[in-house]
């Protein structure tokens, strides 16, 4: 496993996060436990969870797989802040209230005394980011939060995050995590070099495109395939979004080449979203021991110039084909 910086940190993780939404929802608790253990067992060093995720469900999960196998001190944890928990008015968003409150209840259902990387898993428009930035800095300061982090922030909104640090003599964040994948270039424009200009890390969410970019989906027989997949929940259009014909004509496009070096297609995605300039980690998030095997198996392909050449025809640099950034910034910046 070769290691990468973590922004300007100094800390070594691995070029893969593992993602834990699954975890405590459609992966059980012993497959997720298998799971976490294989991945740690590959040299996996940063486990990704959130509040949210399942209703607190996944954090419990991980807590419970960190003390079965003693390996708290071998990986970093990250969690988030900012969903919904519970009726209450305010169990929501990024005031010192929910920060604090939820932090506590991270620790509890994590099961251990402190958080490697807490991060805003949404922006909230309508709070102060100085407000939000001095209760960061305050769990920073008691020890229950090593770093900061963002999410789904627009360019502006880290910008202005990294001012409100300076001018205070605050934490400030060292990574984002927006989405990025073959489908969605839009990171390219300006999210991720305003990331390599600061020094912040990137860890791109859903970097096989919600699974459209795991070569699983055929044209003929696509829609009738994502029956009963996320891409079939006809309640969320944000997903059915994400699913286009741009999708499969990538799949289309890369699947020789895939093929030509012995790989899956989405290992050739993902090995694709590592190697980008910016990027620091993708995060993937497996549902079974399988579909992370695969994952595993993206960190020995070697790329070369005809995948940037066959995706630039298909998705030219900065571009999309499926909604993941706008579906993931637009709506929060108009929420409140």
């Amino acid at each position: 496993m070769n290691y990468v910086q973590f922004g300007r940190t100094g800390v070594n993780i691995s070029p893969l996060v593992l993602g834990c939404m699954m975890f405590g929802g459609r992966t059980s608790a012993e497959d997720s436990y298998t799971i976490i253990d294989r991945a740690i067992d590959a040299g996996i060093n940063i486990l990704d969870t959130a509040n949210v995720y399942n209703a607190g469900e996944s954090e419990v999960v991980v807590g419970d797989a960190l003390k079965r196998n003693g390996k708290r001190n071998s990986v970093l944890v990250a969690t988030k802040v900012n969903g919904r928990m519970s009726d209450d008015p305010n169990a929501l968003g990024n005031s010192r209230l929910h920060i604090i409150e939820q932090c506590e209840a991270s620790l509890r259902r994590l099961r251990i005394d402190h958080i490697d990387l807490y991060q805003f898993h949404r922006p909230s428009r309508h709070i102060a980011i100085d407000e939000s930035l001095r209760a960061m800095d305050d769990l920073i300061r008691s020890g229950k939060v090593r770093y900061i982090g963002t999410s789904n922030f627009g360019s502006w909104q880290v910008v202005e995050s990294l001012w409100a640090a300076k001018e205070l003599g605050l934490n400030r964040f060292v990574s984002d995590q927006s989405p990025y994948n073959m489908a969605d270039r839009r990171i390219e424009r300006e999210h991720l070099p305003m990331c390599r200009t600061y020094g912040m890390a990137q860890i791109p969410w859903s970097p096989l495109a919600g699974g459209g970019l795991t070569g699983k989906y055929v044209r003929a027989e696509a829609q009738q395939q994502a029956t009963g997949t996320r891409f079939g929940d006809e309640t969320d259009p944000g997903k059915l979004r994400r699913f286009s014909g741009g999708v499969l004509d990538i799949v289309e496009a890369i699947r020789p080449i895939a093929d030509a070096k012995g790989c899956t297609v989405s290992q050739l995605s993902l090995a694709w979203v590592m190697n980008q300039p910016g990027v620091t980690a993708p995060l993937v998030g497996p549902r079974t021991l399988e579909q992370l095997e695969d994952n595993l198996g993206a960190l020995e392909v070697e790329l070369g110039d005809e995948v940037d050449s066959a995706l630039d025809s298909v998705v030219p640099p900065g571009e999309h084909v499926a909604e993941f950034y706008e579906a993931s910034f637009a709506p929060n910046l108009h929420r409140w």
